[in-house]
């Protein structure tokens, strides 16, 4: 069965990778049957040959899970087209603290609305 993987590159701490169609028992570092492109994490550079890696897929080729993201994420001239995340982590405690605020704040509209069907009322009985 033939995969499309990524082939490790690059110094000690500082990854480059290879996107290769290998034999899925070959060893990482093992002759490839076509490279594809490659892929640096840290400064986000890719070169991709898209065509030709969904003509693979095709043929039955099956990408790993990160390839299949860069497939996905690829533009047609073979370029990443990444996307910084604008969601932003919290520690624990700020989760916390962020739940305790939307709670209290909940509670607040709550009672606001209410105090207002209450005031509405009164005057209809007065």
């Amino acid at each position: 069965m033939l995969k499309i993987r990524l082939k490790r590159m690059g110094a000690k701490k500082n990854p480059s990778y290879r996107v290769i169609v290998i034999n899925s028992t070959t060893k990482r570092e093992g002759r490839p049957v076509q490279e594809l492109g490659y892929y640096n994490p840290k400064t986000k550079v890719m070169k991709l040959d898209k065509v030709a890696a969904l003509d693979w897929v095709k043929k039955g080729a099956q990408p790993t899970e990160t390839v299949a993201y860069l497939i996905k994420n690829c533009n047609d001239d073979g370029t990443l087209n990444y996307q910084k995340k604008e969601v932003v982590k919290l520690s624990k405690k700020a989760q916390a603290k962020a739940q305790a605020e939307a709670e209290a704040k909940a509670k607040a509209e709550e009672e606001a609305k209410a105090a207002a069907a209450a005031a509405a009322e009164a005057p209809a009985e007065a």
